[in-house]
């Protein structure tokens, strides 16, 4: 019997001036429109001679959290990576990456 291997998805967002690098199992179309739904973050096991305090910022803004939902307007890109790395959280500034001017309007299903 062969065991599925899950996928691993690599998720860059903007957040607080910041741009978030997260390592997630699970990312959808959430049902709630204009959002983006991340579930099973993957955080490292490290050593507890060695440990990264941006990666246990995230740890403990994310570990106990089952689903978050990330506005579509804030992601930047997600890709699907064959391993997971580190959970991270960059500087804004000098990056040439930007937000696209305003809010995006989501078609209604009437």
């Amino acid at each position: 019997m062969s065991k599925t291997k899950k996928s691993t998805f690599r998720i860059h967002f903007h957040n607080n001036n910041k741009i978030y690098e997260l390592y997630a199992h699970q990312v959808s179309q959430s049902q709630m429109a204009g959002f983006i739904e991340v579930g099973e973050i993957i955080f490292g096991e490290h050593s507890r001679l060695l440990i990264d305090p941006a990666e246990e910022k995230l740890k403990h803004e994310f570990g106990n959290v089952k689903n978050t939902y990330i506005p579509h307007f804030a992601v930047i890109r997600i890709d699907e990576v064959d391993r997971s790395g580190k959970n991270r959280i960059l500087d804004n500034d000098g990056s040439t990456v930007t937000s696209f001017p305003g809010q995006a309007t989501i078609p209604q299903n009437t």
